[in-house]
């Protein structure tokens, strides 16, 4: 099995940082008939080393938006299909007895890629979902005793289909959380559907998608990313948006301190893909309620009315001072 990449330790600087987010944006564009928010969350997510949930409704380009950012940055990629039958070992890897050297050789699960798609998350059992867990927080493997590392960098992103629960095992909220994004993609405008059906029945272009950049290039970015400064007001404004939605009668159970690390990580890529070397709450509020939305659970009264979690996230927005 090969050794995971080391990280690179010299950045490449907020300019070519940001340089970098734009050439990946458009490069998706050629594929992608999707908004562009949609593809900017994307990479944002990728730069802070992140995991993604895709929910959206059947055959708006969920799959295709993970290889288009795969074959974007020359990642390796590797696909899981989640059925109710389907094992931990199918995901992680299994022991296999070698009867040459009379000994177990390790053969490593899908899970060994640089972008993992797990289409239809729900549809397996809790015990194959908690396959990912180790490897979502700790970007390692562990079988039979023996731990093994995934090369960096390292994104799950998970599809899930919103309107059709027969059969599926939501996930459990601890595993939500460790989701840094949610983001739907949504049919495309008239037009751009129109140009699909041009685009997919002639030449398919995503199997024309050419790399614009390398693996190398992406980790350096991560760590310009880490390097972003956040003032002092700013974390404590964080902070008080996370605590605001454990306030909100309207909510069963409110965002996590790990929700306000994410926040904070997705702002500050957000910054970064902006040429800034600094966060402003801008940031923090342009990407709250992709990474606090699916984290919140609606009390049954605000359930019962309708009421979305996103919303609930766009009110505490507005209830919380923004530093000045």
């Amino acid at each position: 099995m090969e050794e995971p990449l080391a990280r690179v330790e010299e950045p490449l600087g907020t300019g070519r940082s940001s340089e970098l987010a734009r050439r990946i944006v458009e490069n998706l564009r050629r594929v992608m008939h999707a908004p562009d928010e949609t593809l900017d969350f994307a990479v944002l997510c990728l730069f802070s080393e992140g995991h993604l949930i895709i929910e959206d409704l059947p055959g708006v380009g969920k799959t295709t938006l993970a290889k288009s950012l795969a074959r974007s940055v020359d990642l390796s990629f590797s696909r899981i299909q989640f059925t109710p039958d389907l094992l931990p070992s199918d995901v992680t890897g299994v022991n296999v007895y070698n009867q040459a050297t009379h000994e177990f050789d390790f053969r490593p699960g899908p899970v060994f890629a640089n972008v993992l798609l797990v289409d239809e998350i729900n549809r397996t059992s809790p015990k194959t979902q908690a396959a990912l867990l180790e490897a979502m927080q700790e970007r390692q493997v562990t079988v039979d005793g023996a731990t093994y590392g995934l090369a960096p960098p390292f994104i799950v992103m998970a599809t899930q289909n919103p309107i059709e629960y027969e059969g599926t095992y939501p996930l459990p909220e601890a595993q939500l959380d460790r989701f840094t994004m949610r983001i739907s993609i949504g049919y495309p405008p008239l037009a751009a559907e129109a140009q699909m059906l041009v685009e997919q029945t002639t030449e398919t272009p995503l199997e024309n998608l050419e790399p614009v950049a390398s693996a190398q290039e992406v980790l350096a970015a991560i760590e310009d990313s880490r390097r972003i400064f956040v003032e002092e007001s700013v974390r404590r404004y964080v902070v008080a948006l996370v605590r605001s939605t454990r306030e909100d009668p309207r909510l069963f159970l409110g965002a996590s301190p790990r929700a306000g690390i994410n926040l904070l990580r997705v702002g500050k890529a957000r910054a970064l893909t902006a040429d800034r070397e600094y966060v402003v709450p801008d940031d923090v509020k342009a990407v709250a309620p992709a990474v606090l939305g699916h984290r919140l659970i609606l009390a049954p009264e605000a359930r019962s009315a309708g009421l979305d979690p996103e919303d609930v996230v766009r009110d505490a927005l507005e209830r919380t001072p923004v530093p000045l």
